[in-house]
Order: C-alpha cells, then structure tokens, then sequence
C-alpha cells in the first residue's frame, strides 16, 4: 500500500485554500466548519502554494503567543512548505513528513498550484486496510484448522 501513488489517496478528496490576506480567526473558522485539519495558502493571480497553515500553527503560533486574531494567515503559515507531486509513491511521502518533523503536505501540480492535501493520517488508513486483511486471513486459517 505505502507504494501506491498519492494521487490514489487524494484523487476524491476536498481540501482547503485560502489568501494571505485572511485573518488567522477567518482561516481557522473555516477549518473548523469543514473539519481540516490544514489549509493551503496559494497566491490569489496564479494559485501557486506559498505556505501552509494547520492546526498546530495557530495553536502554536497564535494562541500560545497571544496574537490578534486579525493577524494575516501569511503572518503564521510555513512558508515553501514541503511538497510533493502526485505520482510519487505515498511512502516517500511518509519518509519526508518524518524526516522533517511534520505532519500535513501539499501535493502540488508541475506548475506549483495546489491538487490536494496528504497527511501522515492517511497512513493510518492503510493500516486498517492490512489490519483488516491479517484479520481475514487469520479467520479462513481458523476455518481451516
């Protein structure tokens, strides 16, 4: 599974955008009515990723340090996050979230504008998928015995 190309992860899925502009508050609050966990930050001309800005940023970034909720998403997103493109294997993906300590990655177009979000999460699905089959497997074993 972790050699299946991250568009097949990303293929159906929504994922979120915003301006650098917006305030922290107006990027948070959309995260939460669409229960992101993360929000791609793209130039408003040609829709180019500039950064990326999760939940970890505005707890860290603006609530621990007591910023005004006004303050510009552009102020508290990472910058030039790291990305990826959509036909690499899913477990490079996961081998440069753990190398670089993080959890959330925009898969981008050879242009650089945004085609979907990947997490270190979705690992988490790939395990129930083995889980599940290890589990059948077990069973047809009992059957057997």
């Amino acid at each position: 599974m972790p050699n299946r190309a991250v568009m097949q992860l990303i293929q159906d899925r929504d994922f979120l955008t915003s301006t650098p502009e917006k305030s922290v508050r107006a990027v948070a609050a959309h995260m939460k009515q669409f229960g992101a966990a993360a929000v791609l930050v793209v130039a408003e001309g040609d829709g180019v990723v500039l950064g990326i800005c999760t939940e970890r940023d505005l707890a860290y970034k603006v609530l621990a340090e007591g910023l005004d909720p006004k303050t510009p998403v552009s102020e508290v997103m990472t910058k030039n996050p790291q990305s990826i493109s959509p036909d690499k294997p899913f477990g490079h993906a996961l081998h440069l979230m753990h190398e670089g300590g993080f959890r959330h990655m925009p898969v981008i177009d050879p242009q650089g504008r945004p085609i979907g979000i990947i997490s270190s999460r979705d690992a988490l699905g790939l395990e129930m998928f083995n889980f599940r089959k290890e589990l059948e497997h077990r069973q047809v074993l009992t059957e057997i015995l």
